[in-house]
């Protein structure tokens, strides 16, 4: 049995990057990286992407993201798709949208950052405690184990 993969990768220059930051159109070339073989939906697959550029300084505040159009087409995915990630984006307060202007990183929300930093630790953290339980540790071990790696930081 052979599976085909598919990969498509869109590429944003830091020149490119340097240019939206002035304000001077949307982003042309941002890199996505879009798996079919991925058990993830495309959407949440594009949502990953995006939040992580705009919380790792990437995309700058009041930067104009490509159209849905024009991001489904150098994508090869539907409109409906973008549309439903730049939706769900606009939902948790990453980006606005302005009806007939486009859609733009959304402005200072630091706080909105942090709580989605502070979420990926947590997830983290969850997941070594379930490795923990599993090789047999019990909390106590756990605790003292966090407790002792916090120590020598």
């Amino acid at each position: 049995m052979t599976t085909d993969m598919h990969c498509y990768i869109l590429f944003i220059t830091e020149a490119e990057l340097n240019r939206l930051s002035r304000g001077k159109g949307p982003v042309r070339n941002m890199r996505i990286i879009i798996s079919n073989s991925s058990m993830e939906p495309i959407y949440e697959q594009i949502i990953g992407q995006i939040k992580a550029m705009i919380m790792d300084g990437r995309l700058q505040e009041e930067t104009m993201l490509p159209s849905v159009r024009s991001l489904s087409k150098d994508l090869k995915i539907s409109a409906l798709t973008v549309k439903k990630a730049y939706d769900c984006l606009e939902e948790d307060g990453f980006i606005i949208t302005v009806h007939g202007k486009g859609s733009f990183v959304a402005r200072g929300n630091q706080n909105l950052l942090q709580e989605e930093k502070r979420k990926e630790v947590e997830t983290k953290l969850e997941y070594a405690i379930e490795e923990g339980r599993k090789c047999g540790m019990k909390d106590t071990e756990i605790r003292e184990l966090f407790e002792l790696i916090m120590e020598t930081d």
